[in-house]
């Protein structure tokens, strides 16, 4: 197979994904600099919130891009049609739903989440102007893997690199200069979402279909929902973890062991999105080609997937072992706080490769529409670490939260095995 469409399709999301990553971690930098410990652990306990939103578009998003791109292999024109349509109107009614329920919820979710005492406040002045934007959010996201399905994949990094460009500025900007602190940051993460959503919303004008259906069909809302499912989870588990990780920190550890992990999540969630970019960069190609039903050429993209994902984890790994400190003191934090990362934070960059294994296997499984063996990866996540965290602190305290995530993605990664094995199987069986 000529690896060239691959690299084409995979390396303007990886790059797109690699800013995203870094997009993540901006409001972290600026804000550990200008409050500290204080502001880093108010960010992570409410960040859940928005990576509701978020992963509400990519599950959106991706749901339709998956079916739009296996009509396509199909010839099917006006099944794509009506994808495309079905897409888009669904995420504009998640953006009005979204907007308005978590406004009314979001003091309950935050409280739900572990914020308490002076971090309350602080977890409120993030959210709010977050939700304000929340459209800009579902939709930065939600639009993104459907230009990539229609050639758009330079211009989707092109997006998400302009930006990650206004967030640094705009942090800059509202929290050093005019001393918005938490607030600022919030800020300038909706006003740069919003830079992202503008130009992709132009391109599908442009480059998306003309010829449209005039109301919704529940087969086809359905069919959408249903493979987004699978993104959405692969999106928003992780911030489940987030949330219970949260906690059981919180609990063993107090405020210190928080912020501690705010950083560590904030540098494992760019290797996780790189890894995701991979996965999502070469989802056009192999929907593609199921629709086609080229079975070779599915077999070979994959290939190539698990393969470059694999070097990208270990890529990753040998930067953070080698960079450790310098990493870890670009976030202002405390020396307590500091040490504490860079004591535990190995436990997951060992865990890289088996992110690897596990992001392309479920991305594989939602871009062939076998949803059924990608949910066990994606919503065991949460549910294996809930059962950890009861367990493991009891014997080894805060150590026992640390070794959690070790452990589930170990325990994720042994299942992926069987799961790939049976869905072959399956395959075979109904051909």
């Amino acid at each position: 197979m000529n690896r060239k469409p691959f690299f084409q399709a995979v390396l303007p999301s990886l790059l797109a994904f690699a800013f995203s990553g870094v997009y993540a971690i901006v409001d972290g930098l600026f804000v550990g600099q200008a409050t500290g410990d204080a502001g880093l652990a108010a960010i992570n306990l409410a960040f859940p919130i928005t990576a509701l939103l978020l992963a509400l578009g990519t599950g959106i998003g991706m749901g339709g891009a998956v079916q739009i791109a296996i009509s396509k292999g199909k010839r099917d024109t006006n099944a794509e049609h009506r994808f495309f349509f079905h897409t888009i109107a669904l995420l504009a009614i998640t953006c009005a739903v979204s907007t308005a329920g978590l406004l009314a919820a979001a003091d309950p979710l935050l409280l739900f989440f572990g914020a308490r005492g002076t971090l309350f406040p602080l977890a409120q002045s993030y959210t709010y102007p977050i939700l304000i934007g929340a459209a800009f959010q579902i939709l930065a996201t939600g639009l993104v893997p459907v230009v990539r399905n229609y050639n758009g994949a330079v211009l989707a990094m092109a997006t998400m690199i302009a930006g990650f460009l206004t967030n640094v500025l705009l942090d800059w900007l509202f929290i050093m200069v005019f001393s918005w602190g938490i607030a600022g940051a919030a800020i300038a993460t909706a006003i740069s979402q919003a830079v992202t959503t503008l130009p992709c919303i132009v391109f599908l004008f442009r480059h998306g279909p003309r010829h449209l259906p005039k109301q919704l069909s529940l087969r086809r809302t359905g069919a959408v929902l249903a493979v987004g499912l699978s993104p959405f989870g692969l999106t928003l588990a992780p911030n489940l973890v987030i949330v219970v990780m949260n906690r059981a920190a919180l609990a063993y550890g107090g405020n210190d062991a928080v912020s501690a992990y705010a950083i560590i999540s904030y540098l494992i969630c760019i290797v996780q999105l790189l890894l995701q970019g991979v996965g999502d960069g070469c989802q056009p190609l192999i929907s593609l080609q199921y629709g086609a039903r080229n079975k070779s050429a599915v077999r070979q993209l994959l290939q190539l997937a698990y393969g470059f994902a694999f070097f990208i984890a270990f890529l990753s790994m040998a930067a953070f072992f080698l960079l450790l400190d310098p990493i870890v003191s670009i976030f202002g934090a405390s020396d307590q706080v500091s040490q504490m990362v860079v004591h535990i934070l190995p436990l997951w960059i060992w865990a890289f490769p088996l992110y690897a294994l596990l992001r392309i296997t479920t991305s594989y499984f939602y871009a062939v529409k076998k949803n059924a063996f990608a949910y066990p990866l994606i919503y065991g996540e949460p549910i294996c670490m809930l059962v950890l965290l009861f367990l493991l602190p009891q014997r080894w305290n805060l150590s026992g939260v640390w070794y959690a995530s070790l452990v589930t993605a170990g325990v994720l990664s042994l299942l992926s095995a069987p799961l790939l094995f049976f869905q072959r199987r399956q395959k075979d069986v109904r051909t």
